[in-house]
């Protein structure tokens, strides 16, 4: 990326919900100075969007760009340092947009929790960005930041106590918020995708889907990620996260692009809290049934065409009131070869997948801008913890998140 580029940050699907969201932050916290323009396909949404911003932002200019249109991606990403993207589902719009980054040597960052898409761009771009210099960092929003970085923290301080490598991690997540149509959309497109083709069944039930060589991983039993609902070790419920397992593959991802660092016995897994006593048993029920019901009726196109009656439609998320008043924790509890229990946490105010994403995803879009000399080095397709390490941790520290971990028990 030797050449001037004439931005420093393009957000391309500036018009859609977390992309304004993200633009918003942007507005807000980005340096002064910093080069910031808009892109995507209507002019006068982009316009809207621009309006809406605090005054110093009103002047950022606006590009005309389609996720169809090869030669407008290709000329958007030679003109910008980091280009970021929320135009999903990434399975049908991202590809395009993450090939023209990786052959203009343009920093990529996106919010997928696709994993056959993860595992598709890595296949076919991470070598051509190697070569570029392009760093292209997929899933920097709630999944899988939290978790990502969490088990970095917890790493950091259990190789600097000297306690050995970790064996055993259990996430245990709680979290406030809405749910979007684009999320939607998003994981109706993964389930109807995966009834009709058994390659990507076969990529999905892969603990190690997303690995950098499949054969060198130690052949190590995982967690389900489908856990029947059972107690915990604080007495509370717990039952299956709906995306612990792409959570799962990019924490084995990150162990992988450093070495195995983490361990390379560890077995990682994610569960969600849903309470204590009967409610929480109940709840937890109620969940492992719902999403199994919901998956069933997805594949199914009677129940289909109901469910589009009822649930959001792409573009719309949760009020502003629901993004204010949520919240994420991520409690890590962890075991090293020594025997030692170690706990993290990754917490935060807002709304998890939309009011926090933003904040992870901005602020991931500006350490690629602004912090180059501070990241790892190596180029490629990364995972948060893979490419940003502690320069991200510490920007969402000061964003008002918290990012630590420390010895548990005797």
């Amino acid at each position: 990326m030797s050449e001037p580029r004439e931005h420093d940050v393009v957000l391309l699907g500036a018009t859609g919900f977390v992309g304004a969201l993200t633009v918003e932050h942007l507005a807000r916290h980005a340096a002064p100075g910093t080069r910031i323009a808009l892109a995507g396909r209507s002019r006068a949404k982009l316009e809207a969007v621009r309006a809406s911003l605090p005054e110093a932002a009103r002047s950022w200019p606006l590009v005309l760009a389609d996720t169809g249109d090869a030669a407008s991606l290709a000329a958007l990403a030679r003109s910008t340092r980091v280009l970021v993207s929320t135009v999903g589902p990434y399975l049908r719009h991202g590809l395009p947009v993450v090939e023209a980054c990786a052959r203009a040597g343009t920093h990529y960052a996106d919010l997928t929790g696709e994993v056959p898409f993860i595992r598709e761009a890595i296949d076919r771009y991470d070598a051509v960005a190697r070569d570029s210099g392009a760093r292209l960092v997929h899933a920097c929003g709630y999944d899988a930041v939290p978790s990502d970085l969490a088990m970095l923290v917890l790493h950091q301080r259990v190789e600097a106590d000297g306690a050995g490598p970790l064996t055993e991690v259990r996430a245990v997540a709680r979290a406030k918020g809405g749910v979007s149509g684009g999320t939607i959309a998003s994981m109706r497109g993964l389930v109807e995708l995966a009834a009709r083709d058994p390659e990507v069944r076969r990529l999905l039930a892969d603990p190690f889907s997303l690995s950098p060589d499949r054969a060198a991983e130690p052949r190590v039993p995982q967690p389900t990620d489908s856990p029947r609902p059972s107690r915990a070790h604080d007495g509370g419920w717990v039952a299956l996260s709906p995306m612990a397992s792409f959570n799962s593959r990019v924490v084995r991802r990150s162990n992988a692009l450093q070495g195995w660092a983490y361990g390379r016995g560890l077995r990682y897994g994610e569960v969600v809290a849903t309470g204590r006593g009967a409610r929480g048993a109940v709840r937890g029920i109620g969940l492992t049934a719902g999403l199994g019901l919901a998956a069933a009726a997805v594949a199914l196109p009677p129940a289909r065409a109901l469910l589009d009656r009822v649930l959001p439609a792409p573009g719309s998320g949760p009020d502003e009131r629901t993004r204010r008043e949520g919240w994420f924790r991520m409690d890590l509890h962890a075991l090293t070869a020594s025997g030692r229990q170690y706990g993290a946490v990754a917490a935060g105010p807002g709304d998890p997948g939309y009011a926090a994403t933003a904040v992870m995803l901005g602020e991931a879009a500006l350490a690629l801008a602004a912090d180059g000399d501070r990241l790892p080095s190596a180029p490629g397709s990364l995972t948060p913890a893979a490419a940003f390490g502690d320069v991200l941790v510490e920007r969402l520290r000061a964003a008002g998140h918290t990012y630590e971990a420390a010895p548990r028990g005797a």
